[in-house]
This record gives structure tokens, C-alpha cells and sequence, in this order.
């Protein structure tokens, strides 16, 4: 398993000042694992979804322009937010998938 993480939007000014400067990040966080094989096999899933924001400043020596950005550089800033814990995030997703595969609640009727 290893949590695969993506940006699915972006929020930018618009206007002067920090025109095109990242305002909001919404990010998802996924994972699976499959077990068993075959007709057998079933895919336990988990994931998170969130946001981040910033005040860009474009007078920063780190400042990426808008145009230069790459999904690796804004999940970085994500990760590196201080709003929200990646350990934490993935460990949630971890927990769903054992929650999943060993369900605490179970449904069903004992008849046909």
C-alpha cells in the first residue's frame, strides 16, 4: 500500500496584487489494497480530501509563478502545510482499509 496523493483544483488571485498567486489547494489522498485473487478478490479502499490555503507573495525568493507549477511542487506545500498532517492523513487511510477488511458492523438476515 502506499497512499497516492493529488491535486484536483487550484484557487489563484485574479487580480494584482500576487496576480495568479495560489490561494487554495484541494487535494485528495487514496489508497488500496487488493486481497485475495481471482473472482475472489476484493479491493478495500480508503481516502481523504481536504484543503490548504496561502497569502502568496511574489516578492519571495521561493515564489513559483502559476505557469511553472507542477503537481509535485503544490503537493509539497500541502504536505508541508502546517493545517494538516500527512502522517496523520495516511494513517486514516490505513485505518479504513483495515476497517474494511475486518468490519467492527456487519449487515444481513440469518434466513433466504
Amino acid at each position: 500500500m502506499a497512499a497516492t496523493w493529488k491535486i484536483v483544483e487550484l484557487e489563484r488571485n485574479s487580480k494584482a496584487p500576487n496576480k495568479d498567486g495560489v490561494i487554495v489547494a484541494h487535494w485528495r489522498v487514496e489508497d488500496t489494497e487488493v486481497v485475495g485473487t481471482g473472482d475472489s478478490a476484493v479491493t478495500h479502499y480508503g481516502s481523504s480530501y481536504g484543503t490548504c490555503s496561502w497569502t502568496p507573495d511574489s516578492t519571495k525568493e521561493d515564489y513559483v509563478k502559476y505557469a511553472d507549477l507542477t503537481e509535485e511542487i503544490v503537493i509539497g506545500w500541502v504536505k508541508a502545510s502546517e493545517s494538516i498532517s500527512a502522517d496523520d492523513i495516511e494513517a486514516s487511510i490505513a485505518a479504513q482499509i483495515a476497517d474494511s477488511k475486518a468490519p467492527k458492523i456487519t449487515t444481513g438476515v440469518p434466513w433466504s
